[in-house]
């Protein structure tokens, strides 16, 4: 029972820790997708503006990815964007792992302790005869508390991992679009440019250090 037991507060822990980190309003806030596109027609993209994007959220870390590499080809954006993304991924599933995990040994350890439980009961059957027989169907209540007691647990961290990892597959597929409007919104921005001042752009992108979006653990 104690392994169950601390399967069962671990399992608690990080629903509780996903639960919070997972929100909307912490992973992707409103309008925010809408404000850096209007940060790009009016090219107020400063790296202080940057810098503080990258910190705000997820979805703000992947849309400061692709402002750091504005004036690069379309194709070069959408690769730095694919790479900031699995990082994004990899953070948000943090502990999901876990929770699949607790979630699939629950049933197994507590069935365990069930037939560790009767294999002790029939060696002091064996040892002292069968006695009374309601202390002996006592024990085998006792034995099968632990398989439900794995259940218990098991259940409720297998809902909540199919529950973060759909929510996380949203939240993806929103970010996609939201950097896929910032390109739309960056290659119009570019365009109302005169070729001068882009070719002046490129020249002090190309002379100042890119840097590459910090990964969160």
């Amino acid at each position: 029972m104690l392994p169950l037991l601390l399967l069962g507060v671990a399992a608690l822990a990080i629903i509780l820790e996903r639960l919070w980190s997972l929100r909307r309003a912490e992973v992707m806030p409103a309008k925010l997708g809408e404000e850096v596109r209007n940060w790009a027609a009016r090219g107020q993209l400063d790296p202080a503006h940057i810098e503080s994007l990258r910190r705000n959220s997820p979805l703000g870390a992947l849309l400061a990815a692709a402002l750091d590499v504005r004036n690069k080809p379309r194709d070069v954006i959408r690769e730095r964007l694919e790479d900031t993304g699995r990082h994004l991924v990899f953070r948000m599933e943090k502990f999901l792992s876990a929770l699949g995990t607790i979630a699939s040994s629950g049933p197994l350890l507590g069935l365990l302790g069930t037939v560790v439980g009767m294999i002790q009961m029939f060696l002091g059957i064996l040892d002292h005869g069968l006695g009374d027989v309601n202390q002996l169907a006592g024990g085998i209540g006792k034995a099968l508390v632990c398989t439900a007691t794995g259940m218990i647990i098991a259940v409720p961290a297998l809902i909540f991992h199919r529950f973060f990892r759909s929510r996380i597959a949203g939240y993806v597929i929103e970010m996609e679009q939201e950097a896929t409007a910032l390109l739309d919104a960056l290659d119009t921005a570019r365009a109302a440019t005169p070729p001068a001042a882009q070719a002046a752009a490129a020249r002090v992108a190309a002379a100042r250090p890119n840097p590459a979006a910090p990964v969160r653990g």
